[in-house]
């Protein structure tokens, strides 16, 4: 018996629920797929033919959500909830893994697969969320930590661990570690809280703090790039953007990040060299964020500035 993956199983899915496991080769164009119940997958049996058809070269998938009783498809209509979020990271995978692990614009992840090496599939186990919300949240994990954007479909197969990834030689066993386990709400992913710049100009026009009723992140954000480009304080306008934005949740983390944002944006704008922007950030906040954390927050949020840049130059 797949001890590994049977756990794993058990972890993501509840008693009775229906579940979409994909054996695909890959000199085959055809994937082979088994609906079936949980308690049929872990049945030792059923796991041992698993392993036979792992050995003889098909890569093992599981769904990423729940499927409807008496499903016979893994298409969109027949996912029966949002059970996980998830991202893949193919490239820079251990420095973006990094990055994820110290931000605070996302939880502790529930699983993380190693599926080769430098690759990897995180998951948050979540609850309250409907398929519009996880999809917008699936594209705004994989644009803030450089994930697969197209892999944000509800209906999105995962690696199951305890079996051998065929598709690199010689084959890599794809692994499992359990940082966390909660289960999450939207309320724990602050991927929002920064205004997508890049429909915005560089420096806002505006001059003064907008009002209660126009208090929106893209209104925050142009004032911040005025008062910043003017000269001043960082310090002083987290304080006063954290004061002003007490409707949300987290004032302060609000504040910082649209801040330090901000800054790295026109930073980088002024030609400043990326490792400057990084070690500027990370000095201005040493007092207020664990040093642990510190550079991979800076680096993360630079890559989010220089993405900004980025599609203000195509769009």
């Amino acid at each position: 018996m797949n001890q590994v993956a049977a756990n794993f199983l058990t972890r993501c899915f509840a008693s009775s629920e229906t579940i979409a496991l994909l054996l695909r080769r890959e000199n085959e164009r055809r994937p082979q797929q088994r609906v079936v119940t949980l308690e049929q997958a872990l049945q030792p049996r059923y796991l041992a033919w698993l392993g036979f058809e792992n050995d003889d070269g098909a890569n093992i998938y599981v769904s990423a959500n729940p499927l409807r009783p008496g499903s016979r498809k893994r298409i969109k209509e027949c996912i029966a909830s949002v059970r996980h979020l998830y991202i893949d990271i193919d490239t820079d995978g251990d420095a973006r893994l990094a990055a994820l692990r110290a931000s605070d614009q996302v939880p502790p992840p529930t699983v993380i697969l190693s599926t080769s090496q430098g690759k990897y599939q995180a998951l948050w186990r979540v609850a309250g969320f409907d398929f519009g919300r996880q999809e917008r949240t699936l594209k705004q994990i994989a644009s803030a930590f450089g994930g697969d954007h197209a892999c944000t479909d509800c209906n999105r197969v995962l690696r199951v661990p305890g079996f051998a990834n065929h598709k690199y030689s010689p084959a890599h066993s794809v692994t499992v570690e359990y940082p966390s386990n909660s289960i999450y709400t939207s309320e724990d992913f602050r991927l929002d809280e920064v205004a997508d710049a890049s429909v915005l100009p560089v420096c806002g026009n505006t001059q003064k703090l907008p009002s209660r009723n126009q208090s929106h992140s893209e209104d925050d954000w142009a004032w911040v790039l005025s008062e910043l480009s003017r000269g001043k304080d960082a310090a002083k306008l987290t304080r006063e953007l954290a004061l002003h934005r007490s409707d949300k949740p987290d004032p302060l983390y609000y504040a910082r990040r649209t801040v330090d944002v901000a800054s790295a944006r026109l930073w980088l704008a002024e030609g400043i060299r990326i490792d400057d922007v990084i070690t500027m950030l990370e000095v201005r906040r040493r007092f207020e964020i664990p040093a642990a954390a510190a550079r991979a927050r800076a680096r993360e949020i630079t890559a989010t500035a220089q993405r900004m840049i980025a599609r203000r130059k195509t769009a």
